[in-house]
């Protein structure tokens, strides 16, 4: 508490995103060294939440009295769905409590704070990310409210005025530059707000990918996700009509998504340059998200390919082998003089960078890559489907049976993989295998 705050508003959000990769990877194996780190970044965070549950070190730190009142462009709500699925990582790995009752009473403080009811805030978040948190933490509690706030998030958006409302009581000013502007978020992108944080309709009537790219796809998997666990065909169909939009009209052959710096967002159909392209990495993490909440509801293979084509070539292409440079933007064509000299290309990196002053994607590709054993399988009845091909040993439930599966492969460079199969049961089951769309001909022996 002495001293000011620095760097980007959203920046506890890499440090959640850091404790959600250490949880991915004590899952797999505990290690002492890394836990005694994360109990102590832990530690500070609890001590850091405030008596109401309220968690968020710049309003703590800077401004206490304005808690709530720029949800459009500070990024609370954003934070704090990175550390509540921070914090039920940790816990699934470790069973320890701390972290997990801190995230309980911060989910607690935002359910008493917005919801449809008389005297709460009908708002939802300005960059999305705490639907698909709550879904988690409702999951790991089993307490329904966490996933009818999800809900309410989801299906209050473009339905009000909340953020005009709110740009109205702050005097129209923005939070980056504080000066009075016509509309927020323009200074940086040339999208109107209202498509810019995707709440230009409401959800279920969005059929193209629009706004920020990142912001949009962590809103189409938490769609997808709510869609699966209400059986709601309408918010589904929704979502696949947005998906249908990216994959057929809007990715690049990377699996690299959003193609303008402006707003680091979608734009037109098969507007895909590829020496101005932007494809953050995080869109890509976002678009592997919203691909495997949809192989939720239907087992189709065009999600396993797209999973891989993000995987491959952006999302690991966005770090070196070491681990300590990255790209935070992932063109196709660069021209390294023009990098430096043209500002419509001074995005563009010809290598990867040390850090950055927004450090959103290195800690990204750490939680998904640490993680990368939750979209190998999914299972539906008496079905394991195969949607990635790589090394690993997997337990898989299937209702009262476990399968035990091993993949041995040099995928991609090679396309053999062989897959030994063991199950605790004589009855019947099945395994379906992903026949990627880039193979004409396939052979099994």
């Amino acid at each position: 508490m002495e001293g000011h705050f620095y760097g980007q508003v959203f920046q506890d959000s890499d440090v959640y995103k850091w404790l959600e990769a250490v949880g991915n990877v004590l899952m797999l194996g505990r290690d002492e060294k890394l836990e005694a780190q994360a109990d102590s970044v832990i530690d500070i965070i609890a001590r850091a939440q405030q008596p109401d549950g309220y968690l968020d070190t710049y309003f703590i730190i800077e401004e206490p009295d304005k808690r709530w009142t720029n949800v459009l462009e500070c990024h609370e709500l954003y934070c704090a769905g990175h550390f509540i699925e921070g914090a039920v990582a940790y816990y699934l790995a470790t069973g320890k409590e701390k972290v997990y009752e801190t995230a309980l009473r911060l989910a607690d403080h935002i359910d008493s704070v917005f919801g449809p009811e008389e005297g709460k805030l009908h708002g939802y978040p300005g960059h999305q990310e705490i639907e698909m948190a709550l879904l988690r933490l409702c999951d790991v509690s089993g307490d329904e409210r966490y996933q009818k706030l999800a809900q309410y998030f989801i299906d209050a958006r473009g339905t009000n005025r909340f953020f005009e409302e709110e740009f109205e009581r702050r005097g129209s000013r923005c939070f980056w530059t504080g000066e009075k502007v016509e509309e927020p978020n323009r200074w940086f992108n040339q999208f109107p707000y209202n498509y810019y944080n995707q709440f230009h309709l409401p959800v279920r009537k969005q059929k193209k990918a629009v706004g920020h790219a990142v912001r949009g796809v962590y809103m189409y998997a938490a769609m997808a996700d709510l869609a699966w666990r209400l059986k709601d065909r309408e918010l589904f169909d929704a979502g696949k009509a947005v998906w249908n939009n990216i994959v057929e009209r809007q990715l690049y052959i990377t699996g690299g998504i959003g193609a303008t710096h402006s707003g680091e967002a979608f734009t037109a159909d098969y507007d895909l340059p590829n020496d101005t392209n932007y494809s953050e990495t995080c869109a890509s993490i976002g678009l592997i998200f919203f691909a495997q909440k949809m192989l939720q509801t239907e087992a189709e293979g065009v999600y396993g390919d797209v999973i891989e084509q993000a995987l491959y070539n952006t999302v690991l292409g966005g770090m070196n082998y070491e681990g300590n440079r990255f790209f935070y933007v992932n063109p196709l064509a660069v021209v390294p003089k023009a990098c430096a000299d043209n500002t419509e290309r001074n995005h563009v990196k010809p290598v990867r960078q040390k850090w950055f002053a927004c450090a959103c994607c290195p800690p990204n590709i750490a939680r998904l890559i640490a993680g990368l054993w939750k979209y190998i399988y999914t299972v539906k009845a008496n079905c394991v489907y195969v949607h990635l091909y790589m090394g690993n040993e997997s337990s898989v439930k299937l209702g009262d049976c476990t399968l035990h599966l091993t993949q041995e492969t040099n995928y991609p460079w090679d396309g053999k993989v062989a897959l030994k199969v063991k199950a605790d049961t004589p009855e019947p089951l099945e395994i379906a295998l992903r026949i990627p769309r880039w193979s004409h001909e396939y052979t099994q022996g």
